[in-house]
């Protein structure tokens, strides 16, 4: 099969919009924390959309001289399309060195698909090129499969065989899909426990899995992984510090995908990722950064996270940053069945009002010049939805939407960086899926490391208003450690929103099953995750009636 293209470094970028305010900040580039002159050269290339010399005339590795195993980092695969979907892997022989082993020379990657998992049965095959430039990364969109299929892929390199994953395509466009089975997980900080929920995920029966951000945390990581609570020493002094350069991100990367359960959940389901703040840094919104910053300073950090992001993700050319921009929102279809628009909540957003401090709603919060996503998003947003000929139109996205009042007083305070403290981007939201004749509407999010299921409401103050849609927040992989399944708060929470139909402080996942009588949602949580081989429970089900919206326990 001849190959798209889409695993070679891009001929020609379009300009990023911030482009000047990258090369004012141009000089400063020598003073951050870059291990090679030549990799700060390439990192002010592509944060300047220039392009890096030498990148296709890079020295090949003879597949021989690799000694050690280079799939260290696992493999993955994402956005099925119909006839397409993407297959991922990150060659890594020393994934926790800078340049993975490999240095600056690039290597031939041998790829094929196959209908079984023996593969006897070769249905695509080809090779890709890994460059240093993009990490040793190699994203195949490969084409030319059947719709609604289970596929098995695999890479190689030399006499090294990386493990099997296994994929699917999506429903063709407009056939009449029964049911759909997907998860929601977020939030997983290394530091704050194991990955035991992903390898329960790796064994659920689901066709696709969202992650809704906080795949990785910027913050340092001791020799004993936190809460982890390794041997002294276990890991290198290279991750006690918090990412700020493109190498850093790079090896926080290596740090969390060298988890086996996070690679097994990877190696079992295709993934449909987007970002939320710690992939770059805590809370920041747009150009502004949680500690005051100049924009052009913190963009080369952004451009620095949005590449090592795109680079660690089965994600497709579109997505490629283009320096500190990055086109993450986008659309996919499961035939006449299900619409999911994937959001970014964070790149185009306003600065938090109020300090990022919990605040009552004020003029400051509630200028209707405030935007979450950005008026192109906002536009995409409500224009896909008047399209969608979907039974269920799901939001993928990253933070809060139903209003979360933290006390019961009349003047409770909100959150400034969730969607209350953006009311009046929430409103436009709320009015277009009205106008657009949203019917069956989902949101999942990620973000608060708890478990929450909301009525959608019409009216969030009037309890006796229309329920619009429903929203599941999917609880944290580890975030916030253990947790408890009622915290301190509970009662608080409950009564203060009457429309919060479900409050659990443990981490996990949910699970949901869409059809078209239906959708059931599955609060999967674990009774620990700072000790490893936890089980897995259903803490909650509810239900969701098609044509009729609001939450039923199961």
């Amino acid at each position: 099969m001849a190959l798209t293209g889409r695993h070679r470094p891009p001929a020609g970028h379009a300009f990023s919009p911030h482009d000047a305010v990258l090369r004012a900040a141009a000089p400063r580039l020598a003073r951050r924390r870059f291990l090679t002159v030549t990799a700060a050269a390439a990192a002010l290339a592509f944060t300047t959309n220039l392009p890096a010399r030498g990148a296709v005339a890079a020295p090949e590795r003879d597949a021989a001289r690799i000694p050690d195993d280079p799939f260290t980092l696992g493999v993955a695969s994402g956005d099925p399309l119909p006839e397409s979907v993407v297959i991922w892997t990150r060659l890594a022989p020393e994934p926790f060195e800078a340049d993975g082993g490999l240095g600056e020379e690039r290597v031939t990657v041998e790829w094929e698909v196959a209908v079984d998992e023996l593969f006897g049965a070769v249905v695509r095959s080809g090779t890709a090129t890994a460059h240093a430039e993009y990490g040793h990364s190699v994203h195949v969109d490969v084409t030319g499969l059947f719709p609604g299929s289970t596929y098995f892929y695999r890479f190689r390199v030399g006499t090294f065989i990386s493990p099997t994953g296994r994929t699917r395509t999506a429903p063709a466009a407009f056939s009449p899909v029964s049911g759909l089975r997907l998860a929601a997980v977020a939030c997983q900080a290394y530091t704050d426990g194991y990955f035991t929920a992903h390898r329960h995920l790796a064994q659920e029966d689901v066709d696709l899995v969202f992650h809704l951000g906080d795949y990785l945390y910027e913050y340092p990581v001791d020799s004993a992984g936190g809460a982890r609570q390794y041997a002294g020493g276990t890991l290198p002094d290279v991750f006690n510090r918090e990412t700020l350069t493109l190498a850093d991100y790079r090896l926080r990367y290596a740090l969390y995908k060298s988890d086996p359960d996070l690679r097994a959940a990877h190696a079992a389901h295709p993934f449909a990722v987007t970002w939320d703040d710690h992939e770059t840094e805590n809370n920041y919104a747009g150009a502004l950064d949680e500690n005051g910053t100049p924009p052009e300073q913190f963009l080369l950090r952004r451009a620095a996270a949005y590449r090592a992001y795109w680079e660690n993700q089965p994600l497709r050319a579109a997505q490629l940053p283009k320096g500190p921009d990055a086109l993450l929102y986008r659309r996919l279809q499961w035939g006449t069945l299900a619409q999911f628009d994937i959001l970014d909540t964070r790149q185009y957003r306003s600065d938090q009002a109020y300090g990022d401090r919990p605040h009552a709603p004020g003029p400051e919060s509630d200028d209707p010049a405030r935007t979450l996503t950005g008026a192109a998003q906002e536009r995409w947003l409500l224009d896909g939805w008047k399209a969608s000929g979907a039974l269920w139109n799901v939001l993928p996205q990253q933070v809060c939407f139903s209003q979360r009042k933290f006390d019961v007083t009349a003047d409770a305070p909100l959150s400034m960086d969730a969607w209350d403290g953006y009311r009046a981007s929430r409103d436009r939201i709320v009015a277009g899926a009205k106008a657009a004749g949203v019917d069956n509407w989902m949101i999942l999010t990620g973000d608060v490391h708890v478990g929450y299921a909301f009525d959608v409401k019409e009216d969030f103050d009037d309890p006796g208003s229309a329920t619009l849609g429903t929203e599941f927040t999917c609880t944290s992989v580890t975030s916030g450690r253990d947790g408890t399944d009622r915290p301190a708060n509970w009662d608080t929470y409950m009564q203060a929103n009457p429309h919060m139909k479900f409050y659990n402080g443990r981490r996990g996942y949910v699970r949901v099953e869409l059809g078209r009588q239906s959708a059931r949602a599955d609060f999967r949580t674990l009774p620990a995750v700072t000790t490893p081989d936890a089980p897995v429970s259903t803490a909650a089900s509810f239900v969701t009636e098609v044509g009729a919206q609001g939450l039923k326990p199961a």
